[in-house]
């Protein structure tokens, strides 16, 4: 089981690598601001999920292939990516999907997988694939760390770059309380997304190949 989804995650990781640079490719070669264009292409938070994503998978395939369990901070990371996924898959089909986009700039191959089959892979995996550990509460913090620095990086480069990564981030579209009603959903949505995820890894559902290398039930119940 364990070459099995150490296959699988080298195949999507190399997917979401080519995808990335194949819409990096294309926007490159068109844009006339480069150096604007890269800061603003990798602060997409699609970009920096599937970005994070694919150094996950492509770690965990190590992991697997050497047949050990996964050290805690793997476990924090794996499941801190399959929130952010999970997150960028439901925002951008019921926030972003029927947005006009350029298609002189959009990949459309690029834009399903780091939107829909990417994001699916991920959630697919922390479900399914071997090794995963139990998130303690004292770990949860990790999971919305990340979105939460993402987002006051992007309010406060917005105003002065003139640019924001997604409309409903723009006060330009609704003012500042269209933007604070939407951060607030997405972040309750995150948080809760990260709660399932760190429920999932304290069951045995559908199995934890580690077993043997968790600490004692009673260890384990004062960590959390």
């Amino acid at each position: 089981m364990k070459p099995l989804f150490a296959i699988l995650r080298l195949l999507a990781g190399a997917a979401i690598i080519t995808a990335v640079v194949g819409q990096f490719a294309k926007s490159w070669s068109l844009v006339p601001d480069r150096a604007f264009f890269f800061v603003n292409f990798f602060s997409y938070f699609t970009i920096l999920s599937n970005a994070l994503s694919a150094i996950v998978l492509l770690v965990g395939a190590v992991i697997l292939f050497r047949g050990r369990g996964e050290p805690v901070w793997f476990s924090v990371a794996h499941g801190s990516v399959t929130t952010y996924m999970a997150t960028t898959f439901v925002v951008y089909n019921l926030l972003l999907r029927n947005i006009s986009l350029d298609q002189a700039t959009t990949v459309p191959w690029s834009n399903e997988i780091l939107h829909v089959w990417a994001p699916l892979y991920v959630v697919l995996d922390w479900v399914f694939a071997p090794g995963r550990r139990r998130i303690t509460w004292r770990q949860f913090w990790v999971i919305p760390a990340v979105p939460l620095v993402w987002a006051v990086y992007t309010l406060i480069r917005g105003p002065i770059a003139g640019w924001y990564p997604y409309p409903f981030l723009n006060p330009a579209n609704g003012g500042y309380g269209a933007v604070t009603v939407y951060v607030l959903a997405i972040a309750a949505f995150i948080g809760g997304m990260g709660v399932a995820v760190r429920a999932l890894s304290t069951t045995r559902w559908p199995y934890r190949s580690d077993d043997a290398n968790q600490e004692p039930v009673a260890a384990r119940s004062s960590a959390s």
